[in-house]
C-alpha cells in the first residue's frame, strides 16, 4: 500500500467541536496516530445541522489542519452519527434451517439475522447498525456462535440502531461539501465504547456515557454485546447556559468558569473561594463564590443522571451493569460529575480516555477525543476484515462490533 492507502480518516462532527483524525495502518495490522485537526463547530443546533455551509466550513478547517501535518490529501472518511434522532431497539427473528436437523452454515446465520432485522420502520428512518446479541437453536439459548452446531430452528436476537434519514443525509452532504467522501456512518457511542471500554466491562455489564456539547450518548453492554442505546438531550452546553443565566454573564465567560471552578457536588466546591466574573454589557465585573456555582450546576447534573437512570430502566438494563458507569466526552471533565454518578447509580464509575492507537500524544488521549479515536479504530478493523480493499468495503460490516 502507498502512504495514502494506509491512512484511515475519522470525522467526529459534534455540536461544539469538529475533529478530524488520521491514523496510519502498520504492517502488523495495528493503527498508529498520524494527525489530529480540530475546529469550532458552526451550523449546528441541538445535535443536528441547521446550516450546511457553516457545518461544511468547520469540517474543511479540521480536515485541512490534519492534512497539513501528514502532507497527504484526505479523500474519504469514517463519519460519526449521534443525537436524539438516533434510536435503538431489540428485535428477534428466526428461520428453519432444514426439514430435519443439520449443521448451521454461515448463510443460515446471515438469514436469521436478516429475519430479526425485518422490523417495519417509518419512512424517515434508516438502519445504521444491526448488532447480533445471541442465537437460539432448537430451544438452546445464549449461543454466541451457532456455525457448525446441529439443529433445525435458528433464531437471533439483535440490537437495531436507526437514525433519521434526513439528519444523516445532512451530515453526509456537509462532509461532501467539504470535499470528503463518506466511507461509512457509525454510531458515535459505539465508536467511543471501542476506544474506552475494557473487555471485562463489556462482559460483566456496563454503561458508557459520552457527554458531548448538545447531547449525552448512552450505550449499555452485557454479556459482551450491546443491549441498549439512547441519547439524552442534555450535554455540557446546558451547564454553561445555566451558569450564563444564573450569573448573568456572557456564554464564553460562563464556559471558562465551568471549566475552572464549577462542581456538581456542593461539598467539593471551595466554599469561600471568591471568583471575579464579567458582567453583561458595560457593567463592572462582580464577585461570586464557588458554592454559588454548585447551586446552579448540581440540579442540572442530577437531572442528566436521573434521565439516564430512567432510560436504563426503560431499556430493562439497569440491573445488568454491575461493572458500573464509564464517563467520556468533553463533559466528563466537569468536576463532581463522577462522584454524583456513583451516588445516583450506587455503582462504581470512572472517567475513560481513548486508547488503542499507537503513538497518541497526551492531548489526543483526552475524553473529548474518544469518539474520533474509536471511529478510526472502526475503520481500521473494517478494512482488515475486508482484506484491505481500499474502498467500498464498509457497508457490509455494520455488525462487526457485536463480537468485539
Amino acid at each position: 500500500m502507498n502512504k495514502k492507502e494506509r491512512h484511515i480518516v475519522a470525522l467526529d462532527i459534534g455540536s461544539t467541536k469538529t475533529s478530524a483524525l488520521i491514523g496510519e495502518q502498520e504492517d502488523d495490522g495495528g493503527l498508529k496516530f498520524a494527525a489530529l485537526g480540530a475546529a469550532e463547530s458552526k451550523g449546528w443546533r441541538k445535535g443536528q445541522i441547521v446550516n450546511l455551509d457553516l457545518a461544511a466550513s468547520s469540517i474543511r478547517r479540521a480536515v485541512e489542519e490534519a492534512e497539513a501535518i501528514v502532507g497527504v490529501p484526505v479523500e474519504s472518511a469514517v463519519v460519526g452519527v449521534a443525537g436524539t434522532h438516533v434510536r435503538g431497539v431489540n428485535s428477534r427473528g428466526g428461520i428453519t434451517v432444514g426439514a430435519k436437523p443439520r449443521d448451521v452454515q454461515r448463510d443460515d446465520v446471515r438469514r436469521a439475522i436478516e429475519a430479526a432485522r425485518g422490523v417495519t420502520l417509518p419512512e424517515d428512518r434508516e438502519i445504521l447498525h444491526v448488532l447480533p446479541q445471541e442465537f437460539f437453536l432448537d430451544g438452546q439459548d445464549n449461543i454466541r456462535d451457532a456455525i457448525g452446531m446441529l439443529g433445525q430452528r435458528l433464531e437471533a436476537n439483535v440490537h437495531i440502531i436507526t437514525s433519521s434519514g434526513a439528519a444523516t443525509q445532512n451530515i453526509v452532504t456537509a462532509v461532501n461539501r467539504a470535499g470528503v467522501r463518506v466511507d461509512d456512518t457509525v454510531l458515535e457511542s459505539l465508536a467511543s465504547a471501542e476506544a474506552c471500554l475494557t473487555q471485562d466491562e463489556r462482559e460483566l455489564g456496563s454503561c458508557l456515557l459520552d457527554i458531548g456539547g448538545g447531547t449525552t450518548e448512552l450505550i449499555a453492554y452485557a454479556g459482551g454485546v450491546v443491549r441498549h442505546t439512547a441519547a439524552i438531550p442534555i450535554g455540557g452546553d446546558h451547564f454553561t447556559n445555566d451558569l450564563a443565566v444564573g450569573l448573568r454573564t456572557p456564554i464564553p465567560e460562563a464556559e471558562k468558569i465551568k471549566r475552572e471552578h464549577a462542581s456538581t457536588i456542593r461539598e467539593l466546591a471551595a466554599q469561600d473561594l471568591a471568583i471575579e466574573i464579567a458582567s453583561v454589557g458595560d457593567r463592572p465585573p462582580r464577585t461570586v463564590f464557588a458554592r454559588m456555582l454548585a447551586d446552579i450546576v448540581e440540579p442540572r447534573g442530577q437531572e442528566l443522571l436521573m434521565l439516564i437512570r430512567d432510560e436504563l430502566r426503560r431499556g430493562g438494563v439497569e440491573s445488568q451493569i454491575p461493572a458500573g458507569i464509564i464517563l467520556t466526552g468533553g463533559g466528563a471533565h466537569l468536576r463532581g460529575l463522577l462522584e454524583l454518578a456513583e451516588r445516583v447509580f450506587n455503582l462504581p464509575a470512572r472517567i475513560a480516555s481513548p486508547r488503542g492507537l499507537a503513538g497518541m500524544s497526551d492531548d489526543v488521549t483526552k475524553p473529548e477525543y474518544a469518539a474520533v479515536v474509536g471511529l478510526a479504530l472502526y475503520g481500521a478493523r473494517a478494512r482488515r476484515q475486508a482484506g484491505a480493499r481500499p474502498t467500498g468495503f464498509m457497508g457490509r460490516l455494520k455488525s462487526m462490533f457485536a463480537s468485539a
